[in-house]
């Protein structure tokens, strides 16, 4: 079947491949979004991801439930979440310090809580198959898509949604661009960017927990490499905007299943250099985003990197 596909096989395991790995990109980038529309950056949100994704699997595998994994997940991102959010709140306490402190720690408990884990299965989260009518096994396992996916798209389009039309994200994009001005229309700076860095760290931890019971779907300690610091970069080349950074986490995903799509059709010399993809296109897009001279458009005005 791989030499009737001929190339066509290498692009259909991209966009399966692109579906799969861009999940957790989806959710830590748009947890990251709300988190920098407040004016806060996270960059602790690797170590969210990763102990998500331990604390989802361990989760699993005593309970049996995928989804109580992905509940526990999420409720320990909102927990560092919130302890970075209060740690900003002090005085004198640099946003990305407290993220790199917190990214170490995060890594560091998943390791040792996590050694338990690593050899007991997990039952895996349930994913739809949309290539049904298919018989070819390729576009099959391309469109076998996982709720989670699903339900980070429609994320985007509501965040992108509520942004502009409710009065929780017009608030949050208020704080985000002049404190001063939303301390004049009453509303509490701290607080507001609390919450945003909880919700931030809410997704983040979803998104480990996607990693673990899903792709590739188990508990180790090398699992993240490196996702949550990537979707940092991912919302700035996305601008802020909810529907660029599902777009371009699609455009990540692709770029790291690009490897494994060319092993699969028979590349077998220099093949593993595609797997450096996400990391060169990350360093790209830094670069070209990059400017002394001019702020980045979109850019919240509270956000450090922005002045």
């Amino acid at each position: 079947m791989n030499g009737d596909l001929g190339l066509w096989s290498v692009l259909i395991a991209v966009v399966g491949g692109a579906i799969r790995v861009s999940t957790p990109f989806l959710f830590v980038s748009l947890g990251e979004t709300i988190t920098e529309r407040s004016g806060r950056i996270n960059l602790g949100l690797e170590g969210t991801l990763v102990f998500g994704a331990m604390s989802a699997y361990a989760t699993a595998v005593l309970t049996g439930s995928p989804w109580a994994g992905v509940a526990v997940a999420g409720l320990a991102g909102g927990a560092f979440g919130l302890l970075h959010g209060f740690v900003c709140r002090l005085p004198r306490v640099n946003d990305v310090a407290v993220g790199i402190a917190l990214m170490l720690f995060g890594t560091g408990l998943a390791f040792f809580f996590g050694k338990a884990f690593i050899q007991p299965s997990a039952p895996p989260l349930p994913a739809i198959p949309f290539g049904f009518w298919s018989d070819v096994p390729q576009i099959q396992a391309a469109l076998r898509v996982n709720v989670l996916f699903l339900a980070g798209a429609a994320l985007s389009v509501f965040l992108w949604w509520a942004f502009r039309n409710t009065k929780a994200g017009l608030i949050v994009r208020v704080v985000g661009d002049s404190a001063d001005a939303a301390r004049a229309m009453g509303y509490d700076v701290d607080r507001v960017r609390l919450y945003a860095t909880a919700a931030g760290g809410v997704l983040a931890g979803i998104g480990g927990a996607y990693l673990s019971l899903y792709y590739p779907g188990s508990w180790n300690e090398g699992i993240s490499s490196g996702q949550g610091l990537m979707a940092v970069a991912l919302v700035i080349f996305a601008r802020w905007n909810p529907l660029a950074c599902f777009a371009a986490a699609l455009l990540f995903g692709g770029a790291g299943a690009l490897g494994p799509a060319l092993q699969s059709v028979g590349v077998t010399q220099g093949y593993y250099l595609y797997y450096a993809a996400p990391y060169v296109l990350t360093l790209a897009l830094l670069i070209a985003t990059s400017s002394p001279d001019r702020a980045l458009t979109g850019a919240p005005g509270e956000l450090s990197l922005s002045k």
